[in-house]
């Protein structure tokens, strides 16, 4: 019984390993194709699960199934009114035929090569195929532009038809590049613009054309302020002097009336006795005359000096 036991436990050693070189997985991530001395055998595995191949003579290659991120280098491209670009682009692919991905191309790496060759060259041919304005822009839509002062610039750009636009440039790509990956295996699902920018020359051209007009812009809201400026203190000296003009009318108006008034109180006053009234008038030219270091030579009978004279009536 030993010895038997022992005979049998090389063998099952060797069924078991012959078992698990055998046996492979493929997960819900994963496609593979089973190629012998480098050439597939058999349709390739799509669907998750436990596959058995020939031991030693067969391999496994996997390939994945999900979407694959493929990112251009950025390049300069001119447009077709020649103005140069800095375009970068990216798209997403995926691997639908993995025995002629296999047989074409047979690994990712050399796969994105091909993706670099054909995709670029889609954009590029397309990118110098339309202006500027198509490249950047999608539609005709009015731009949202809350910027004060650069409403010229708006109505410009607003006289400006898009005939193709951005988004269709992006569709156009795809349906370009699309065919031509086909014999590799490969779905090209979508490309898109990533970024758009001017190369450094032109962006330094660009970027001093938009401080120049942010500048003249200033200098219009600077003349606009000062004109306003001096309206409200012109509006501002005019009030001033009609209400000191007006201030002073009717002062003068209440200071006529007072002294019209008091004109007629004294005049009441004085009229019920007239020589009390000359009395007190002469007194106050006495004060005004007599002031200081006044010198004044009369002759006795002068009349200013009546009062002097001694009490009783003037003579």
């Amino acid at each position: 019984m030993n010895s038997k036991a022992f005979g049998i436990i090389p063998v099952l050693a060797v069924v078991g390993f012959l078992m698990f070189n055998a046996a492979y997985i493929v997960d819900e991530t994963q496609q593979a194709v089973v190629t012998q001395f480098g050439k597939v055998v058999g349709s390739p595995k799509q669907t998750p699960g436990l596959y058995f191949k020939l031991p030693f003579v067969q391999n496994v290659t996997y390939f994945p199934k999900n979407l694959l991120q493929w990112d251009g280098d950025p390049g300069q491209i001119p447009t077709l009114d020649k103005t140069y670009l800095y375009v970068d682009t990216f798209a997403r692919w995926k691997i639908t035929d993995p025995v002629k991905f296999f047989q074409t191309v047979n690994n990712l790496v050399s796969a994105r090569g091909r993706l670099d060759d054909i995709i670029d060259a889609a954009v590029r041919n397309f990118i110098t195929s339309y202006s500027l304005i198509e490249t950047v822009r999608n539609s005709n839509r009015k731009l949202d532009t809350f910027e004060v002062g650069l409403e010229d610039i708006v109505e410009r750009q607003a006289g400006v038809t898009i005939a193709t636009g951005r988004g269709k440039i992006s569709r156009g790509i795809l349906e370009q590049a699309h065919p031509k990956l086909v014999p590799f295996g490969i779905e090209l699902v979508d490309v898109k613009i990533k970024r758009i920018n001017y190369v450094e020359e032109v962006r330094e051209s660009v970027y001093g054309r938009m401080i120049a007009e942010r500048k003249q812009i200033a200098e219009k809201f600077r003349s606009q302020g000062k004109g306003e400026a001096q309206k409200i203190l012109g509006e501002k000296e005019r009030e001033l002097k009609q209400i000191t003009s007006e201030a002073y009318r009717q002062a003068q108006e209440i200071k006529g009336k007072a002294e019209a008034e008091a004109t007629r109180l004294y005049a009441e006053a004085f009229g019920q006795d007239p020589e009390f009234y000359s009395f007190t008038q002469t007194l106050d030219t006495y004060s005004r005359a007599l002031e200081g270091n006044t010198t004044l030579l009369l002759s006795t009978d002068s009349d200013f000096l009546r009062y002097l004279k001694g009490p009783g009536p003037a003579r």
